[in-house]
């Protein structure tokens, strides 16, 4: 087995020294290869980005249209001093990638966030072969399974015309960036009008200038005598006890996130959890490690114990890399409306 080691944890967050580069750093550095855009992933103030050209719109919207942005398509390849770097898709969302460092034979995969399941919003995960594999483990419990989403989002649709019989509007809660555009490729649109939250039209722009085709939505803040029993509104749970539902008169709250796999968390704060993530569940964690070949596995971002366990009576060699964005549920994590 090698003991190469071509990333090193740092007070900056993961990185190559060989390359001089950091991958998804924690506080501002000259260089830094992002896996995608979320809050925990990109830091601002950087000297210069490299992240997939998937992702640009999003990144650029999140960063600044001016940002020191390079993009690259996946699988193309570019080199810092000796080391050769190339993005793949990590299906988490749209633009994500798993960072794949290759220094003298030695194959390092960063994976950022990933999940199995099928996204018409985002090109699906890769399997790439490495020495060493970095993973997340946000939902690193054997209890976390995820049902077949033909089934979720028939159960949201029904939601959704229920309330319509009973006069309520339906405020469907989702986190703004991948999962609100996911939940509107995979909603009946013919069942009613669809509104959005103002953070999440936002998003949604940068996906439509990214090619993906989004059914249409209204932004609330521009919906003129609007029938609200009638409508699905989409926003971020932030909005949840605010006065910016009050607008909706009677309505029903639904939650869509893997957290609502398990009955302790959250659930009272909505009338409805459906279970739909964008990171991967314990079969699809185990399946894209097995995937890599990789002899070495770090774990970080989550439930870590319960696979660093697995992995270790599996016969691979593991340890837990810490991470600055909270605890293990994900849910204390800054702007942890763009977890899970």
């Amino acid at each position: 087995m090698s003991t190469n080691t071509l990333i090193e944890l740092t007070e900056n967050g993961l990185y190559c020294a060989p390359g001089d580069f950091y991958v998804d750093p924690w506080r501002p550095v000259a260089r830094a290869v992002i896996t995608h855009a979320h809050a925990d992933h990109v830091c601002w103030g950087c000297g210069c980005y490299l992240s997939s050209r998937e992702g640009e719109h999003i990144l650029r919207a999140r960063l600044g249209y001016d940002a020191p942005l390079e993009t690259l398509p996946y699988g193309e390849a570019i080199y810092f001093n000796s080391v050769r770097v190339s993005l793949h898709p990590s299906g988490h969302i749209r633009g994500a990638a798993q960072v794949r460092i290759e220094h003298r034979g030695e194959v390092w995969v960063v994976s950022g966030d990933y999940k199995l399941d099928s996204d018409p919003t985002c090109t699906p995960f890769e399997p790439v072969r490495c020495h060493t594999f970095v993973t997340e483990s946000t939902f690193g419990r054997p209890v976390y399974r995820w049902p077949r989403q033909s089934g979720v989002f028939k159960t949201i649709n029904a939601w959704w015309r229920d309330n319509q019989a009973a006069g309520k509007a339906s405020l469907l809660l989702g986190y703004a960036l991948g999962k609100a555009q996911r939940l509107l490729m995979g909603i009946d649109p013919g069942i009613g009008p669809i509104y959005t939250h103002g953070t999440v039209e936002k998003i949604n722009r940068t996906y439509r200038e990214s090619g993906v085709p989004l059914p249409g939505t209204t932004y609330v803040s521009d919906a003129n005598d609007a029938d609200w029993s009638r409508a699905l509104i989409i926003a971020p749970p932030s909005v949840v006890g605010t006065p910016w539902t009050d607008k909706f008169g009677p309505f029903s709250t639904g939650f869509a996130s893997g957290w609502m796999r398990a009955r302790s968390t959250r659930r009272h704060e909505f009338d409805c959890g459906f279970v739909l993530s964008d990171h991967a569940d314990w079969p699809g964690l185990l399946k894209a490690i097995s995937a890599t070949g990789a002899e070495r596995v770090w774990v970080s971002h989550g439930y870590t114990p319960a696979l660093v366990r697995w992995l270790e009576d599996e016969g691979y060699e593991t340890c837990v890399i810490p991470t600055r964005f909270g605890g293990a549920q994900g849910e204390e994590v800054w702007n942890v409306e763009e977890i899970a």
